[in-house]
Order: C-alpha cells, then sequence, then structure tokens
C-alpha cells in the first residue's frame, strides 16, 4: 500500500502519522500505533471487546512465517476488504481500533509502577562482598 493512498484512506478518521515498519508502514494517531499495512493487507489492533466485531466479519489475525514455524499475532486483525469502500465505517473501526490500543497500553503501565511500589521505602542492597580466590590445591605447580 501507498502512503498517499492510507492518508486519504483515514482522511475520515482524522490525521494520521505514517511510519516505515518492517515491510511496510505503521499507522498512529495520539502518538499510539493502532494500524499496520503491509503486503498481507491493512490490519487494525484488536482486543477481547473488538475481536468479536472480527471473527463476525469473517476476519484472521495477523501471520507470519518464519523457517520453522507460523506465528499467529492475535492483537492484529485483518480489516474486512469492504471497509475500504466505506470511509465512514472504516473511520469508526479506526477509532476502536485506536481505543484497543490504549486500553493495551494502559495494562503495561500498572506493571512498571507495581515493580516501583515494590523497591520503594526498601533499603537499597548491599553489593556482594568479594569471595577469596581458592587456594593451590596441594602438590600443584604456581605459575609465575
Amino acid at each position: 500500500m501507498e502512503r498517499e493512498f492510507l492518508i486519504d484512506l483515514f482522511a475520515d478518521f482524522g490525521p494520521v502519522a505514517i511510519r516505515k515498519m518492517f515491510s511496510g508502514y505503521g499507522i498512529s494517531a495520539d502518538g499510539i500505533n493502532f494500524a499496520l499495512a503491509l503486503r498481507a493487507g491493512l490490519f487494525f489492533r484488536a482486543d477481547a471487546v473488538t475481536i468479536p466485531d472480527f471473527e463476525a466479519e469473517g476476519s484472521k489475525p495477523f501471520q507470519y512465517s518464519t523457517r520453522a514455524k507460523t506465528v499467529t499475532v492475535n492483537s492484529y486483525w485483518e480489516l474486512p476488504a469492504r471497509l475500504f469502500d466505506d470511509s465512514a465505517e472504516l473511520a469508526q473501526w479506526a477509532r476502536a481500533a485506536l481505543a484497543a490500543a490504549q486500553r493495551a497500553k494502559v495494562k503495561k503501565r500498572p506493571k512498571a509502577k507495581q515493580a516501583a511500589k515494590k523497591t520503594a521505602g526498601k533499603p537499597a542492597k548491599a553489593p556482594k562482598k568479594a569471595t577469596k580466590k581458592a587456594a593451590p590445591r596441594k602438590g600443584a605447580k604456581r605459575r609465575a
């Protein structure tokens, strides 16, 4: 997909930032990546709230193959082809994808805060003491 095509496609959604990523583009709004435009198609961020909508349309999650296996990325789902001709509805799906990306960002944040809380107020650990070198074995020759 061409960059200009993507800008036009998201016109009803609002301004988006499009940057090179993998073999295509990452699409973001408000600094949050919510879509991927790759050779395989256009994929929107999805979560437990939005995946049922993708399933109802017969969409599949993003997949790629490595030498050893096929990897499924359940957080990005293929945009239904019919939406390429309906910019107003595509904008609704894009808003839902942005909301899913925002929810995912919020879920990640508490882990960092919890780690900070666990270490807050605790005294710093003392550095480990240096261990003595093992004495040479009896009868072993010393190197100069």
